[in-house]
């Protein structure tokens, strides 16, 4: 291995290689990159685990993992006028045909022809060098750390929740989940202007972590406890209700928690990814008259992430709890993995 562009490189389950890859050129409209931070999603470790999620994306064939990057451009592309080589930058993961009807309203997130780093069967930008469509590449304020600039995707899709939810200034807000995501709904909704937000979890540790970077109040969900009472409890530590419910863990009792805890005439945002079905509460649904949306990735987020961190409204530096060297890949899965850290963060660039 003569390590030109060393790559973390998923063949099939449970087979991760570090593989030397040559570095790739840029075409038209594309940058090339050299990779400083890329953060592990829970995705990229299910992928590793399982091989897929759920009947749609399964990994078929050798793809690299990594979607949540910061890097350095050292060559630009074709017709490419706004980045330039030395330019620090943060990575939005799509690409898009931009003819289709989604593209064309500004809803990109749902091309049907969309292209999405390390969702099988599209590659991902855990290596050295990944080339990447240059309008999907955003510059970097001096004050903006790589580590920040590689958050700004987790971000992204707690933004893009708090929007899709219409969430305002002076709500009550319940976020569903301690992972990176729901922690990331949290900081957003609280720079949207939320009075309060509670986070629930099942792990203490997680809603301990979650008041150190902000949550105004936790609610740990107990063994054997009911969705209706675990409710109660949200609605006493809120002071009442609340007014927007942003569900980050993908499990059925927080789905059921998030139709009982919402308060009648409320919205109810769903994030997280679970079974490919869940049931829902219809009577309790119906007679509150909640709506319930649907939120996925995002849509023009990354100047906003950028601007909301430069100028100190969100501080997601503190979601990093674990580092590695690329080199120290499988040890960096193998933690992510655990669960012992919040956001386990690689730094690919050659020492």
């Amino acid at each position: 291995m003569t390590d030109v562009n060393l790559s973390a490189i998923l063949y099939k389950k449970l087979d991760l290689r570090l593989e030397d890859r040559p570095i790739p050129e840029p075409g038209k409209g594309e940058v090339q990159l050299c990779m400083q931070k890329v953060g592990i999603c829970g995705s990229d470790v299910h992928y590793w685990q399982h091989g897929r999620i759920g009947d749609r994306f399964i990994v078929t064939g050798p793809m690299l993992l990594g979607h949540e990057c910061s890097a350095v451009v050292t060559k630009v592309g074709e017709g490419v006028s706004h980045l330039k080589i030395g330019d620090r930058v943060a990575i939005e993961p799509h690409g898009v045909c931009r003819v289709c009807e989604a593209c064309k309203c500004g809803r990109y997130n749902l091309c049907p022809n969309v292209f999405f780093l390390a969702t099988p069967p599209d590659s991902g930008a855990l290596a050295r060098y990944h080339v990447h469509g240059a309008d999907f590449v955003f510059k970097l304020p001096d004050n903006v750390s790589f580590e920040e600039g590689a958050l700004i995707e987790p971000l992204s899709v707690g933004l893009h929740a708090c929007r899709r939810g219409r969430l305002a200034m002076g709500h009550r807000v319940l976020v569903c989940g301690a992972g990176p995501i729901g922690l990331c709904a949290m900081l957003s909704a609280k720079a949207f202007g939320a009075s309060a937000v509670c986070v629930t979890d099942i792990d203490s540790a997680r809603l301990e972590f979650a008041r150190k970077v902000g949550a105004t109040h936790t609610v740990l969900i107990e063994r054997g406890a009911s969705e209706e009472d675990v409710a109660k409890k949200v609605a006493e530590v809120l002071g009442g209700a609340p007014d927007r419910t942003i569900e980050c863990s993908g499990a059925q009792f927080s789905v059921n928690l998030g139709v009982f805890a919402t308060k009648p005439g409320g919205v109810f945002t769903i994030v997280g990814h679970g079974p490919n079905k869940v049931e829902f509460p219809v009577v309790s649904l119906v007679a509150k008259e909640i709506e319930i949306v649907g939120s996925f990735r995002y849509i023009n987020t990354w100047q906003t992430a950028i601007d909301m961190i430069s100028c100190g409204k969100i501080n997601v530096a503190p979601l990093v709890t674990h580092r590695f060297t690329l080199e120290e890949t499988m040890q960096a899965f193998e933690m992510s993995k655990s669960g012992k850290g919040v956001k386990v963060m690689i730094d690919c660039a050659k020492k």
